[in-house]
């Protein structure tokens, strides 16, 4: 979960914010090359953590797609965008039979999560034997910021600790790459002076997002950002801002 007032926010800027728009193009690229054709009718997705809802269109390119949070303000905003299928979290356990989907993704998800192991098993043991599972997490500690914190992250990434996470979850880890290496370095540049505004400040600061919402610099950062999209689908990336995974389930589940 976040700070509420976030949700309108990003509700409001999820479609052309330069950070949402250049995700959705890596992650994108990940699904053609993992998941293979769009409109595959026959195929069930669950969004784990699916926020405000815009992902689970984006994701209906690839299948039919369930939406879960625990959060019901953004349950509610899914509503908003026309989203029935999207259900409450009420518990640590996902509120679905085993083995019900052919693919689980959880975008940005797992460091709002206090136990990450036990969502990680329950992806497991949702996803069909031999189904895959796409994850993306925010990386580096040091990249730790306001952010984060209005967030309410638990945590931030080294790929070492993902992939682990993962293999004891029972899954076969079929690929880790960063990405938003392009960008790392300014990234880096503000996350470490919005940390020193942020202590002067008492903490009094907005997201990240507000400071380029629209324009011609946040449609320059969404092009350069979005451009990565064509190597991560041949290559795994050494360092970025974010990482992903793709990881398939395997006959024998494990545990946290």
């Amino acid at each position: 979960m976040m700070d509420e007032r976030f949700y309108e926010e990003y509700f409001e800027i999820e479609d052309s914010h330069w950070w949402f728009v250049g995700r959705r193009r890596i992650i994108a690229a990940a699904l053609d090359r993992h998941l293979g054709a769009h409109d595959a009718t026959d195929r069930r997705i669950l969004d784990v953590g699916c926020g405000t809802g815009y992902m689970l269109g984006f994701l209906g390119h690839w299948g039919e797609v369930t939406g879960v949070d625990a959060d019901p303000a953004a349950v509610a905003y899914s509503h908003r965008r026309g989203f029935t299928n999207v259900h409450r979290l009420e518990s640590d356990a996902l509120p679905f039979e085993t083995g019900s989907f052919d693919v689980v993704s959880a975008f940005d998800v797992l460091e709002h999560v206090e136990d990450d192991g036990r969502m990680v098993a329950e992806m497991a043991k949702v996803l069909k034997p031999g189904g895959t599972a796409i994850v993306t997490v925010p990386a580096y500690r040091a990249l730790w910021g306001r952010q984060d914190e209005i967030s309410h992250h638990h945590r931030r990434y080294a790929r070492r600790e993902l992939r682990r996470l993962l293999i004891r979850a029972g899954f076969d880890v079929e690929r880790i790459s960063s990405f938003n290496t392009i960008l790392l370095p300014p990234i880096a540049a503000v996350r470490l002076s919005r940390r020193l505004v942020s202590r002067r400040l008492d903490g009094e600061m907005g997201s990240d997002f507000s400071m380029t919402r629209t324009g011609r610099v946040n449609d320059a950062l969404a092009r350069i950002f979005g451009s990565e999209a064509a190597l991560v689908r041949r290559v795994d990336l050494p360092f970025g801002v974010s990482t992903l995974a793709v990881a398939n389930r395997g006959a024998v589940v494990g545990s946290p």
